[in-house]
């Protein structure tokens, strides 16, 4: 679980994505030949929502891989084997990141566990208060902060426009708008300090 919750917070992706996320739509070399090169990505193109879609068609992007996402992709990838290897026979290979321990796919159910199994070796944290879309609504609260615009948030998590961000994640974004304070303080000075 520990790679799942790496990917989901440092990518925002829907649980119900990464549950259907094959490894054929992640590329952790990337395309370095490329002219501009291009990062590690993972295409999230498919959900294990009825008929395997995403919720939206704006929902299908490819999002380039932070490094420790990458790193936890590559263990994800050693961990399944060495899982595969021990259940044998009853290994089901479904190509999925994220399977169950057979290598089935996971349902709602199995991930909630999980997570909140995690959770539970965290010190001062109540599992039974979080559940895995708490990690999407991390990565907008953590975006936000760092000043990364509601454009470009509602484009990474696959929102068809900031309307849809803000209403979902409105204790996340950042309330107060600086662009403009920033801008005018750099342009003019920040008030008698500069007199």
């Amino acid at each position: 679980m520990h790679n799942y919750i790496v990917v989901s917070l440092l990518t925002g992706a829907r649980t119900e994505e990464l549950r259907a996320l094959k490894w054929q739509h992640v590329h952790l070399d990337g395309i370095p030949s490329a002219s501009p090169p291009v990062p590690a990505y993972v295409e999230v193109w498919r959900s294990v929502r009825s008929g395997g879609d995403t919720k939206t068609r704006k929902s299908r992007r490819t999002l380039a891989l932070p490094s420790r996402a990458v790193d936890a992709l590559r263990r994800q990838r050693v961990e399944q084997a060495e899982l595969r290897l021990q259940v044998g026979e009853r290994w089901t290979d479904s190509g999925l990141v994220f399977p169950s321990k057979v290598g089935t796919p996971m349902d709602r159910n199995n991930a909630l566990r999980a997570f909140r199994m995690a959770l539970a070796k965290v010190p001062n944290i109540e599992p039974s208060d979080w559940s895995p879309r708490e990690l999407r609504h991390s990565f907008v609260s953590l975006l936000s902060d760092s000043g990364v615009s509601i454009e470009e948030i509602s484009r990474l998590v696959g929102h068809s426009g900031t309307s849809v961000t803000e209403l979902v994640y409105r204790h996340q974004i950042r309330p107060v708008l600086q662009t403009g304070a920033v801008a005018m303080d750099s342009l003019f000075g920040t008030g008698d300090a500069d007199r």
